[in-house]
């Protein structure tokens, strides 16, 4: 426990917490250090860091980018996510992600529609009770876990598997801001640029090698380093490109909640000898 969070999720995007009951639960495992990195918004950073400040917690506003990179050879788009963390300038973060809520709520709606086509069944008002009714903040886990409460399936990890990840029937990709642009915003915006967990995109090492040399190239400023599960190999493949390109590190445990029982607040990977942390420079 190394009392340090970097990437966890609230009920403002996919997680199960409140931003304050993510806030107290950090305090109980006595972590020092986190941020909230919710789905491409960062309207639970206002709560969170107001009850951090209570906790006497060092907290770092942050936000989970939806991004995209292509190799030049394919053409192929591939799905990854840009981490942006200790924003000092709001505004240019939040021009992008109003553009990003509206393709998520349009994605939504695509993703009902296509239930409804399959299943016969309406399920938008459901998942619209779960967020309050801002089509913006649904993800595919409120879709999952209406799907449950309604008995298609019996596990949100079913509802994935049948209907909701990619060649499905329901599935409907969401592909955000290119990475360049990504990191270009977070960097306006006064913030750190570190690519998430780069071992959990289903790639093969050599996409992983070319993703993160494009990250590279776009100027990123950290890796986060892979779970503390991950195989030997994983670690070695990512300490050897953190080296190889002179990236920070970043750890954080992508908590979500009880319905991804895998994933435990501050259970983070440890650094390895010559290795920075991202946040050595903000007093955690």
């Amino acid at each position: 426990m190394m009392g340090v969070d970097l990437h966890m999720h609230s009920h403002f995007s996919d997680g199960e917490l409140s931003p304050v009951e993510l806030m107290q639960l950090a305090q109980q495992k006595q972590i020092h250090t986190l941020a909230l990195t919710d789905h491409d918004t960062m309207d639970g950073n206002i709560f969170a860091a107001q009850h951090a400040q209570k906790l006497g917690l060092n907290f770092i506003y942050g936000v989970e980018i939806s991004s995209f990179w292509q190799r030049p050879s394919t053409q192929r788009q591939h799905g990854v996510h840009i981490v942006a963390l200790n924003m000092q300038n709001f505004v240019p973060m939040q021009q992008l992600l109003e553009r990003q809520q509206q393709q998520r709520a349009e994605r939504a709606l695509l993703i009902c529609e296509k239930l409804q086509q399959i299943l016969k069944t309406d399920f938008l008002p459901e998942v619209r009770i779960l967020v309050d009714g801002v089509d913006a903040r649904i993800t595919r886990s409120h879709i999952a876990k209406v799907l449950v409460e309604q008995r298609v399936v019996t596990r949100m990890q079913q509802a994935f598997d049948r209907f909701l990840k990619e060649g499905q029937r329901a599935y409907v990709p969401f592909i955000g801001v290119g990475m360049a642009e990504a990191v270009e915003i977070i960097h306006q915006s006064g913030a750190v640029a570190v690519l998430a967990h780069p071992t959990k995109y289903d790639l093969s090492a050599t996409n992983i090698r070319a993703m993160i040399e494009q990250f590279a190239q776009a100027n990123g400023d950290a890796i986060e380093l892979p779970p503390a599960s991950a195989s030997c190999s994983t670690r070695q493949m990512i300490d050897r490109l953190v080296a190889q390109y002179q990236f920070k590190v970043s750890i954080g445990s992508d908590f979500h909640g009880r319905h991804m029982p895998w994933l435990h607040l501050g259970n983070v990977p440890t650094l390895k000898q010559g290795q920075v942390g991202v946040w050595e420079s903000w007093g955690g």
